[in-house]
């Protein structure tokens, strides 16, 4: 423990949040990890400040297997924190600061990990792959993802450290950002009813996306493994206008798609560009429009409950049931983009995650570390 904790109270100074510098932290890994023998690869972003890291311990030319997570942290603003949220607080078998759950915890006993394997002879290699800017659409991570699909030899297999309490999480729904701009006709409002309202637009736009998901909710495909056992729609962001005496020509709806695996995305998107299409059509004005266009997102998570990495993990853990998380992780792009069997397994709880005084405990630490050495016996074994 005293070497996880360590290097967790290392990582929770480095203030990385996303969109910020994560080298000083990857900086700080690869000391540590490169003196000990292992093979760094960086995948740079442009500006050289954010980086992958993507290390190896063990022999080459054999898949191994992966621990990912990554390095960025949301922000600390407007949060009541009672305690520095980048100074580790320990107290009470907690372990506070921003990031011990989501996920630094799980790097920092990832990390210790790698230096006891390599003490060890490895017959199968042990990856550790290290992201940036996950926190906003797992954006970071897909240069590093491109270059393992294309690998002769890439990873058996992955586990994704975020928070599931050191249970085998299976799945994960995709996700997706779409923003519907919606065109009228600017006016005075004393002859408003002579202009076209872009924010009226937008607001029988809102309600076609709700009705969508109230049909989904009671008719639309289920997977009761998840809390919300259905596919979501969700509008998070409504703007336009500049006076409350200028009819607005312009209005943007910012709505979002969490999606099961057995629904299509791109179909729901077909139906609400006719929503779109219809609703423009009723104001029988030649100006109005609505168009869709998706910003960002990544896909979901569906191993197969009966696949060899669900079995090899439980088999760490000591657990047997399985479970499906709420949240997103990069696991579905190892999973769909590179081909690599993946699973989520961390700990600490998402309960704790993105809120003020974020905390693992100390327990859940421990039985992390258990777990990497009971990888770490499997991978000297050669699995």
């Amino acid at each position: 423990m005293h070497d996880t904790l360590t290097i967790l109270e290392r990582l929770i100074g480095f203030p990385s949040l996303s969109l910020t510098p994560n080298r000083p932290l990857l900086d700080y890994v690869a000391g540590l990890l490169e003196p000990a023998g292992a093979r760094i690869d960086w995948v740079m972003h442009p500006s050289g400040e954010r980086a992958n890291l993507f290390a190896t311990i063990g022999p080459e030319g054999v898949p191994g297997v992966m621990l990912s997570g990554h390095t960025d942290v949301v922000p600390v603003e407007g949060q009541a924190w009672t305690v520095d949220p980048f100074a580790l607080t320990r107290r009470d078998g907690r372990l506070y600061g921003r990031g011990t759950a989501d996920m630094k915890g799980f790097v920092a006993s990832a990390v210790a990990a790698a230096l006891r394997a390599s003490e060890r002879h490895l017959r199968t290699p042990l990856h550790l792959a290290l992201s940036y800017d996950e926190e906003i659409g797992c954006i970071g991570v897909r240069d590093l993802v491109d270059i393992l699909a294309k690998a002769p030899v890439k990873p058996l297999m992955c586990i994704v450290g975020e928070p599931t309490e050191l249970r085998t999480a299976t799945g994960h729904k995709g996700k997706g950002f779409y923003r519907a701009t919606c065109r009228g006709r600017e006016g005075h409002t004393a002859l408003a009813p002579k202009a076209m309202n872009a924010l009226h637009l937008a607001a029988d736009f809102s309600l076609a996306v709700r009705s969508l998901q109230a049909e989904i909710a009671e008719s639309g495909e289920k997977d009761d493994d998840y809390d919300i056992p259905y596919t979501t729609l969700h509008v998070g962001r409504i703007a336009g206008g500049t006076s409350p005496n200028i009819v607005p020509n312009h209005a943007e709806v910012d709505f979002e798609i969490r999606h099961l695996a057995a629904d299509d995305p791109a179909a729901l998107i077909a139906r609400l560009t006719r929503e779109a299409d219809r609703i423009v059509a009723e104001t029988g004005d030649g100006d109005a429009g609505i168009s869709i266009e998706k910003t960002k997102g990544y896909p979901g998570l569906d191993t197969r409950a009966d696949a060899g990495v669900v079995e090899f993990v439980r088999s760490l853990t000591g657990g047997n049931s399985t479970i499906k998380v709420a949240f997103g992780t990069e696991g579905g792009l190892f999973s769909e983009a590179a081909g690599i069997a993946t699973v989520i397994c961390g700990p600490g709880s998402m309960d704790q995650g993105h809120r003020p005084d974020e905390f693992v405990t100390e327990e859940q630490l421990r039985r992390c570390d258990a777990m990497l050495d009971a990888l770490l016996d499997r991978l000297e074994e050669g699995l």
